[in-house]
């Protein structure tokens, strides 16, 4: 539904959110003037041919009565009006009337008036017609022959009077289906703009080799959907070149660490080595998040692979459970014992449920346990005994490099940004919230194979 407002200052001028909904509004106020107007002119113009007429036919019959009009030897003229006319110039019928005047003004002839009469006619306001000039023997004569518009035909005058109430109340649904059929046209031809709309908003950083469709594209907007496509281009390159940066560094920097954990082996002091060892799973514990990045940002789902997201939670628990009881903590697998099947890969989610289970035995309490637990509805719990999140660091949390304490040095703040980044790949959500008796839980929702195959097709 389009939205409507009203700039201070300008309470006439409505401003709309949608393209089509400026065009119909301003069609529509074009079609009110019309539909006012319109009627106005045909009407103007309905009288105008009416007075023309009316003139053409009183010049007409001017026309016979000068052929009345003979010259006589002794010079002077006569008129002779047939019975047929006589009757329609009567002072009984009332609606015609003539006179026949000199050059000097002089009634010479006329149906109501006194020979000889110069005195300017007086008619009513409602009398109107037309006359001719004719030179018979030398002499100028004038005829003009009018029309009592009071006594005026009844079928003009009901055409005229019916006027508005007849061709008015037609001329607004002609209109009105005129602005139907144009929403229609609008539509129509805007069409490849929504699908162009639609396949942007599916452009996303996991998804830049996504450009907008040219075809049926209007010429006015073309340029601006190229500049877009081009853009894009520039924008994938960008990201292509970060992509390879960041794996090519991970790369590099294992030669060099693996190189140091070689010579801290052999360092006499027991206690030093320990650190440096320490040190060194760190960064490389780093190096393997870099590369798990790099690999999120490449990588494209299959539409039909699926993963049992009960069996990829086994195989978690059991590859960190040596870590937990290192640090005197357990860790449980809970929930159903049936598959679970999801649309996704099965790698990418053990690297994102490992993730959250190895960050919940980092902060979870010694001697307490993190609970692992799978939902028949494609979910995954992970609980741990830790101090909790604020909710103020919900969202923070899962942004690449951000840690709470930058003091500590066990780890780089991107384990959750790949759980983040898994997510949003597989049309999943994360959330976290606190546990009423501490500790904090977060939960990974998936959608079931069956479920997930459209979701993912349409992303």
């Amino acid at each position: 539904m389009a939205q409507v407002g009203f700039r201070a200052g300008s309470f006439a001028r409505p401003t709309f959110k949608s393209l089509i909904s400026r065009i119909v509004f301003m069609h529509i106020v074009a079609v009110a003037v019309v539909a006012i107007f319109l009627p106005l002119v045909l009407f103007w113009l309905l009288n105008s041919e009416i007075d023309q007429l009316h003139r053409d036919a009183m010049r007409a019959q001017a026309e016979v009565l000068a052929e009345r009009i003979l010259p006589q030897a002794d010079g002077t003229l006569t008129f002779n009006l047939p019975d047929s006319l006589r009757g329609l110039y009567s002072e009984a019928y009332g609606r015609y009337l003539y006179d026949i005047r000199d050059a000097d003004g002089r009634v010479v002839f006329s149906s109501r008036r006194k020979t000889g009469d110069t005195a300017p006619p007086r008619l009513s306001e409602t009398i109107s017609g037309a006359g001719v000039s004719r030179v018979i023997e030398g002499k100028v004569v004038r005829i003009r022959v009018a029309e009592d518009l009071a006594h005026r035909d009844v079928i003009i005058d009901d055409i005229v009077s019916n006027f508005f109430r007849r061709v008015g109340w037609i001329t607004i649904p002609i209109l009105l289906i005129l602005l139907a059929i144009d929403i229609i046209i609008f539509r129509r031809a805007i069409a490849p703009l929504w699908k162009a709309s639609e396949e942007a908003s599916n452009i996303g950083p996991a998804r830049t080799d996504i450009r907008l469709p040219t075809q049926l594209i209007p010429r006015e907007i073309m340029p601006l959907v190229t500049a877009v496509n081009q853009a894009l281009d520039r924008l994938e390159d960008g990201f292509r070149v970060q992509r390879q940066f960041t794996a090519d560094a991970a790369h590099q920097l294992r030669t060099p660490l693996a190189i140091l954990r070689t010579r801290i082996e052999t360092l006499g002091d027991g206690a030093a080595r320990e650190t440096l060892h320490a040190d060194i799973e760190g960064m490389s514990r780093i190096v393997a998040q870099l590369l798990e990045i790099a690999e999120l940002d490449t990588l494209v789902l299959d539409p039909g692979e699926t993963a049992d997201l009960r069996a990829v939670c086994t195989e978690v628990v059991g590859s960190i459970a040596p870590f937990a009881l290192a640090q005197h903590k357990d860790i449980a697998l809970k929930g159903t014992d049936a598959p679970v099947m999801i649309h996704g890969n099965s790698e990418m989610l053990q690297r994102a449920i490992f993730n959250l289970a190895e960050n919940a035995v980092k902060f979870t309490a010694k001697d307490s346990s993190v609970e692992v637990e799978v939902g028949e509805d494609g979910s995954v719990r992970v609980r741990d005994c830790g101090p909790g999140i604020a909710e103020a660091e919900r969202e923070l949390i899962f942004q690449r490099f951000w840690r709470r304490d930058r003091q500590r040095s066990d780890g780089a703040g991107l384990g959750l940004s790949i759980v983040r980044g898994v997510a949003d790949d597989h049309a999943a959500t994360v959330a976290v919230e606190n546990l009423p008796g501490g500790g904090a839980e977060f939960t990974l929702r998936f959608r079931l194979a069956e479920e997930g195959a459209s979701a993912i097709g349409r992303s």
